[in-house]
């Protein structure tokens, strides 16, 4: 399991500078970048969780009410093609993030999808535009550049802040060569509050004239570090709860268990109130196997219901 060296989150928490913040990044994606090339057969389900979370932030940003269970709910007790409803769409914008190759995030057609699902209204001219400006800093500018580029394309779109950290995320996948897109930057606050108190040092008129620039670059450097700790500790989590759900597969006779097993690593959770396809089982069936699970240790229930239960790692 991977863990975080105490070091480097001391260094996350008290750097001053913007190369205290760059070194502190740097270091930070550089242990999740080797969680996420491990390829781990439950990084479906960590993505999904982190998606989740990114999901519940921007509803609070947005001043709605859901918290991560609602929009939980909203996304699996809803039938494909009903309305999930407002803060549904929000959680597929994010999950979309989380599931589809990070290679084809950023085409026309998916971007004119997500925005549609983070409430804008489609504009296909608008959508090329930041498709080809995404493209030109895709491979031109640098790593950072890249990111705050991405937002402030976003936002000069008229598409906002948020709408913008899910870009930079997508592009900073691509840019690390992953093949799938570790939510990020999307459960951090909007506000700059987590960088409050750090400083920027100037010590000549031109550096002055930067610093408004440095502060930006540091307030995206610093919450995408304790973004990516977050995400690592939350793959030592998931990955012993994982390993504990692999332990006991075994001793499971029920047919159709073993898809049921695939589908908990790769989702966040799983709803047991109506059959299943993929397995065969029924309702009932899958109730069952549910409480064997739980009985053993190898699931949770996640909503606290007597019925419409839902379970993940």
């Amino acid at each position: 399991m991977a863990t975080v060296p105490s070091w480097l989150r001391r260094a996350v928490e008290t750097a001053q500078t913007l190369e205290d913040a760059a070194i502190a990044s740097g270091a930070a994606l550089s242990a999740l970048d080797a969680v996420v090339r491990r390829k781990e057969r439950w990084a479906g389900a960590w993505r999904q969780r982190l998606a989740l979370a990114a999901a519940a932030a921007t509803a609070r940003q947005a001043g709605r009410t859901e918290d991560e269970a609602a929009l939980r709910d909203s996304f699996l007790l809803t039938r494909p093609g009903d309305d999930c409803g407002p803060g549904g769409l929000l959680l597929l914008a994010w999950r979309r993030l989380a599931a589809r190759p990070a290679e084809d995030l950023l085409t026309e057609g998916n971007l004119t999808a997500v925005l549609e699902e983070f409430g804008h209204a489609r504009n296909d001219e608008a959508v090329s535009d930041l498709a080809d400006e995404l493209r030109r800093l895709g491979s031109s500018a640098g790593t950072v550049g890249m990111l705050t580029g991405a937002i402030a394309a976003a936002e000069r779109h008229g598409y906002g802040r948020v709408v913008g950290t899910w870009l930079a995320d997508a592009m900073l996948a691509q840019r690390l060569g992953w093949r799938h897109t570790v939510p990020l930057l999307g459960a951090q606050p909007a506000s700059g509050r987590s960088t409050r108190g750090v400083r920027v040092r100037t010590t000549s008129p031109t550096e002055r004239d930067q610093a408004p620039g440095r502060e930006r670059v540091q307030g995206l450097l610093l919450p995408q570090a304790r973004a990516a700790l977050r995400a690592i500790d939350l793959s030592t989590e998931l990955g012993r709860r994982a390993e504990r759900l692999l332990a006991v597969a075994p001793k499971l006779r029920a047919k159709g268990a073993d898809a049921v097993i695939e589908t908990l690593l790769g989702e966040d959770a799983v709803v047991a109130s109506r059959g299943d396809k993929k397995t065969g089982m029924s309702d009932r069936g899958l109730r069952r196997l549910f409480d064997r699970l739980i009985e053993l240790g190898a699931v949770r229930e996640l909503s606290g219901r007597p019925t419409f239960r839902i379970y993940g790692l």
